[in-house]
Parts: structure tokens; sequence; C-alpha cells
């Protein structure tokens, strides 16, 4: 009866038309003034242990990361990337937009910006080349979704949250459903695009898929760093976002200079002699290397008693020499310069780019547009703790009350088994998916489901990722789908239209699901060999 009675309390103030967190906290607070012998007090330690949660903190970090990412230039060398590596296919550029939406999900962790930051740019090249606007907004739709299944994933943290297990075992769950979802979802395209002949991409060789990489190559080692720092022991996964943060702040406005006041600012100029371009970009290739060098040395040799940080520097340091004068001997013999000449030539270029970095570099952190970025992942971390605090005081309700354990008795004396249950779990989750936001309804339900799933002898990371992927499933189901509301924001098409596009390939996502349920070794294979089982006390 309380069970019946607190979720209808969540559902009315729903129907209502109040905000999900309000809901929540709201239906918590009348049911235990009214009807439960558990003390008001309660309610503010819940409220402050959400705020203490050393877990947490990892999401205001990974979207200041993603605000940055999305507002530089990074999705536009991500989609020129994945053009030069799967365009030249049938159906090239709309597998392509697929694949760059695989690469921004694994540095934003957030459905809503992959779809805005590769959604924007892809949907009108396809355009462009003959697609129809319906098909290119039913992909980057669906595509989108894989925001929060790659890792770094926002939706895996609180997951992590929510039921005490680790955030690091979770990120290596989603690695292999990732791919799998994003291959399945190029396959399907790849089938269509036989079907209706749609265009292919002109192969420009190697040397142009080299280029795209090495443009994209700054964005795409975010992804090093966090999950080489992670498994490597370096950091947890919550120092992970800061230095994901750090690192997309200084990538936007100094590497790339898509914003701040070296905005348009080029590395070299068109007046600056042939051979003093080779010996700048000789020495930026070196330096490159040393820093790679550098972070992912000691990722490996971290714990290490034989190999020092000075030895790792100068085994660093002498490739790096290496590198850049090869790079300048080739080059350099092409305008008959020699690798003196041009190495010191190139010294200038270095000294007005570090010049300018100096001058910026706080106007840079503090001016309009960074202050609008931060404003904006401010907001968006606001309104995704006030749900998850809310909604931890709603889960210590249903704690308190032993909802989860009469749920777990009723179920077990029902009849159920694993597979039934599992069944039951994908049904719940994708009409709960349907009404709410992905955060708010995993700290809801995973409370819940997680004692069911442990008497039935459910890995918890296999759970975690079924849920996932019924969020991604709940992302583009109407009526609350956000990606589908985003996707006709940037299109302009009618929210129906864009359902009915979306449709098609979320029945490969359906058949995703299936295969995620029922082969748990999808989930659990890499964690299990990197980390060994997770452990629930």
């Amino acid at each position: 009866m309380e069970s019946l009675l607190l979720f209808g309390l969540v559902l009315t103030l729903l129907f209502l038309g109040l905000p999900v967190g309000i809901c929540l906290g709201l239906s918590s607070i009348l049911f235990i003034t009214f009807f439960s012998h558990d003390s008001l007090s309660s309610v503010a330690i819940s409220l402050f242990g959400a705020g203490q949660h050393y877990t947490l903190l990892a999401i205001p970090f990974f979207i200041l990361a993603s605000s940055y990412m999305s507002t530089g230039g990074v999705a536009k060398r991500l989609i020129n990337f994945a053009i030069a590596s799967v365009g030249h296919f049938r159906g090239g550029l709309a597998m392509a937009s697929v694949l760059a939406c695989m690469m921004f999900a694994a540095l934003s962790g957030s459905s809503p910006a992959t779809v805005v930051a590769i959604g924007t740019i892809a949907i009108a090249g396809m355009r462009q080349v003959g697609y129809s606007k319906e098909f290119a907004a039913g992909i980057i739709a669906n595509a989108g979704t894989l925001g929060i299944l790659i890792p770094p994933s926002i939706v895996m943290v609180v997951y992590a949250a929510s039921v005490d297990v680790s955030v690091g075992r979770m990120f290596l769950a989603g690695v292999i459903p990732g791919l799998m979802a994003g291959g399945m979802l190029m396959l399907a395209i790849y089938v269509v695009a036989r079907i209706k002949n749609l265009p292919a991409e002109e192969w420009k060789g190697f040397g142009h898929l080299v280029r795209g990489g090495k443009d994209a190559g700054w964005g795409l080692f975010l992804i090093v760093i966090i999950m080489g720092g992670i498994y490597g022991g370096v950091f947890t996964p919550t120092e992970a976002a800061v230095v994901a943060a750090v690192y997309s702040i200084f990538i936007a406005l100094f590497v790339y200079r898509d914003m701040g006041p070296l905005k348009g600012q080029t590395w070299t100029n068109d007046d600056d002699a042939p051979h003093a371009r080779v010996g700048f970009n000789g020495t930026v290739y070196g330096v490159s290397f040393f820093l790679v060098w550098e972070i992912m040395s000691f990722f490996i040799f971290a714990d290490s008693e034989t190999v020092t940080g000075g030895d790792r520097a100068l085994w660093g340091a002498v490739l790096s020499i290496l590198l850049a004068i090869f790079y300048v001997y080739k080059r350099g013999a092409n305008i008959e310069a020699s690798i003196q000449s041009c190495l010191a030539a190139g010294l200038p270029i270095w000294g007005r780019n570090l010049s300018m970095m100096v001058r910026g570099f706080f106007p840079a952190l503090f001016g309009d547009e960074s202050r609008k970025v931060m404003l904006e992942g401010t907001k968006t971390t606001m309104m995704l703790m006030f749900i998850i605090a809310n909604a931890f005081l709603f889960a210590h309700t249903l704690s308190a009350e032993r909802i989860p354990q009469m749920i777990t008795e009723w179920m077990l004396g029902v009849g159920f088994n694993w597979f039934t249950f599992l069944i039951a779990v994908n049904i719940l989750l994708l009409i709960g998916g349907q009404f709410m936001e992905p955060s708010g309804l995993l700290v809801i339900v995973a409370p819940v489901v997680f004692p069911i799933a442990m008497e039935l002898g459910v890995d918890p990371i296999h759970l975690g990722i079924i849920m996932v992927v019924n969020m991604e499933i709940g992302m583009i189901t109407p009526p609350i789908g956000l990606n589908l509301f985003v996707t006709s924001g940037i299109t302009g098409m009618s929210l129906a239209k864009v359902v009915k596009a979306a449709m098609p390939f979320v029945l490969v996502l359906m058949v995703f699901l299936v295969l995620v349920t029922y082969i748990p070794a999808l989930s659990t294979a890499l964690p299990y060999s990197i980390m060994g089982p997770e452990i629930v006390q």
C-alpha cells in the first residue's frame, strides 16, 4: 500500500505538469510528513548527502569539458576524419555521421550535446549531396544516443553513484556495446544505401585519412587521457573529469583557437618563409610527440620502480628530436634548405605564438565566450544535480519504507527468474524513458531493481549497461524523447516528422537491447579482464 501511495503521488504531480525534480522531492516530503514514521530531518540529511557524494563531482566537470568541446571546432574536425575513414562506402557520409557521433560521444558523455555538435554540421552536409532531410535527421537522432553509452558517460556516473558500484568498471563495460551499437547503425545505413543507391564520397587516399586524424588528434587524445589515466591507476574517474575539463579548455582556446581572443589566429601566416614553416612544423611534431610520450609513459610506468621520470623524459626528448629532424630533412629537401636553417627560422614563429598565448591567457579564460560556455555548463549542472538530489531523497524514502525489499520478496514469490526479471526491467525502463529524463529515472529505478537483480544473480555492471541502453532508446521515443526535440530544433522539422524519421533506426537499437540483455559477456568481458568482477557488499 505504501509503495502504491508513494508512486501515485509522483505520477499525480507529473501529470499536473511539475518539473521532475520537484515531483520527486515534494512527493517524498509529503509522504514522510503524513504517512511515514521517518523524521523530516532525514530530508535534510539526504539532500546534504547528495551534495557530498564524491562520485557525483565528476558530473559538472564532464559537462564543462563537453561544453568547450561542443563550442569549439572539434565536431567539424571529427566529421572530416570520419568522412576520410568511411566516406568512400555507399552511404558513406551517413556512416561518417554515426562514426563522428561515436567519437564525439567519447569526448562529451552527453547525448543532446552530441546531437547538437555533430548534427548541426552533418545534416547540412548530407542534404547537400542528396540525402533526404528525414533520413539525415533520423540518423543523427539515433546516433546521438551513443553519447550516454560510449564512455565517459554522465548517466553511467549517476548509476554508479546510486547503487555504489565502480565508475571505472561501468566505463569499461560501455566500450564493446558502444562500438557494437555504432556498428549496427552503420551496417543498417549501408544496407539502406545499397537499396536506395545513395551516394558515396570519393576515396582520397591514406594521406587524406592521416591529415584528418592529425587535425582531430588533439580532441581525440582526450579519450586517451581519460581512459588511460583511470585504468593506468593515475587518477580516479572524478579526477579524470577535472583533467578532461582543463584539457578541453586549453585545446579549445589555445590549440584549435575556435573561440576567445585568439579565434581566427593561425599558427603560421602566409608571409612566413617556406623554410621557416617547415622548421616550425617539425618542432611542433617533436613537441607534440614529447607531450604524448610523457603522458602515455606515465600511465604505463607510473608504478615502475626501475623506470624514473628522468628516464622517461630523456627517452622522449631523444625520440622527439629525431622525429623533428627527420620531418625537416624530408620537407626541407623540397625547398633546398638545410636542417639548421629551417629549425632556426622556425623559432620566431614559436616566439610569436607563445607571445599571443601569454597575452591572451586571461582574456581567453574570462572573456565573453568563455563566460557564456561556463554559464551554460553551470545551468546544465544545476538542472541535473537538482533532479539527482531529489531522486536520492526519493530513493531514501523507498529504502526507509523497505519498498525495494517488499518488491523483491513479491517477485521471487511469484516465480520470477533472471530471464523474466530482465524482461520486466526492460519494459519498465522503456515506458519510463518515454516520460522522464534519464538520470532522474535511473536514480529512482536503480535502487528498486538492484536488490532483486543481486538476489537473482544478475551482474551489477551488466544491469547498469542494460539500464543505460534503455535510457538511450528512451531519448528517441515520444513524447519526452530529448533527442527528438533537439533534432527538431536544429532541423526545423516538426516533432512528428522527426519521430517518423527516427523509428526505423530505433528498431536497430531494440535488437541491440535484446543482444545486450541476454549476452552478458558483451558488458562484462572487458571490465572482468582488466579490473575483475564487481564485488557487492
